[in-house]
């Protein structure tokens, strides 16, 4: 509402479920929901009071938010520019729950100084950091599959070769082809591209530049908070707006006015990071790479 949105629909908050039911089993993972691609929109989740599962709930806010934005286009482009947006624009409105938006929504008296930024930065590049070279094994893996140029006898010595090459990681234990490492991912088994979270790493930093810039916000990109902007909420629907109506090139320049995606913004986030990290390693003459 802060950016400018219409409120959810009273069928939101009726018919969603936020807290684990007591007389019936349910799937707890926190998912969004579009139902009749008009105005049922819905979050399923077993909210608890966590910091994670707060950040959470902003994130699936912005799938339905994007699903309300894009219901209008024909059946066909009732959808994200591509995978990765969609998961993009969740992270984006996640990334503004910034310590002044704390302070602003009544959760906290005083917004941290600045010297507590490594830590909250160090928080964030293990979820997002971290993740990028899984989100794009996961894939490779998959695609090697299905080109054939894994043989069903190798599928597991695969996996660890690439686990290796880009994680810097080995099995703890022994493992053998009758071992299906891979299957454990959900994704895998249910055979859902995930090439679309990797993507959304890199464009969540990208729109939420832009969108910061178009608050006329010049500080730290790990500061910025869009909440309360609706010069930003309107850029922000333009694109949302668009659905799968146009190449993401083109809905990703009417967001940032770029047409690539761009790793620039990320490197921008976590540039403070980055300078503390660089010195720990230099004086500690911690080794790098494997």
């Amino acid at each position: 509402i802060s950016l400018g949105f219409a409120p959810l629909p009273k069928t939101f908050w009726e018919r969603s479920l936020f807290t684990k039911p007591e007389d019936r089993d349910v799937v707890c993972h926190a998912s969004a929901w579009d139902i009749d691609s008009k105005d049922d929109l819905r979050i399923k989740m077993c909210i608890q009071i966590t910091e994670e599962d707060f950040r959470v709930i902003h994130h699936e806010l912005g799938h339905n938010f994007y699903q309300r934005a894009y219901n209008g286009q024909p059946p066909l482009f009732q959808n994200s520019a591509n995978d990765g947006f969609h998961e993009a624009v969740g992270d984006t409105i996640a990334l503004s729950v910034t310590p002044e938006y704390l302070k602003k929504i009544g959760l906290i008296d005083a917004e941290p100084t600045a010297s507590g930024d490594i830590d909250y930065l160090l928080q964030q590049a293990l979820e997002k950091i971290a993740f990028l070279p899984f989100g794009l094994l996961v894939d490779k893996w998959r695609w090697e599959v299905f080109a054939n140029q894994v043989k069903p006898e190798e599928y597991n010595k695969a996996w660890w070769e690439l686990r290796r090459k880009y994680q810097g990681i080995v099995p703890p234990v022994e493992r053998t082809e009758a071992d299906f490492d891979p299957g454990a991912k959900y994704h895998v088994p249910s055979n859902t591209p995930y090439m679309r979270y990797f993507l959304a790493r890199i464009l969540q930093f990208q729109f939420q530049r832009a969108l910061c810039r178009e608050t006329g916000y010049t500080g730290p990109l790990h500061r910025c908070s869009i909440y309360g902007n609706k010069a930003a909420g309107e850029r922000l629907n333009k694109m949302l707006g668009m659905g799968l109506s146009k190449p993401w090139p083109e809905a990703l320049a009417v967001l940032t006015g770029e047409k690539q995606m761009d790793a620039s913004a990320l490197a921008d986030y976590f540039a403070p990071l980055k300078v503390w990290l660089d010195e720990e390693n230099k004086a500690n003459h911690y080794p790098l790479g494997w």
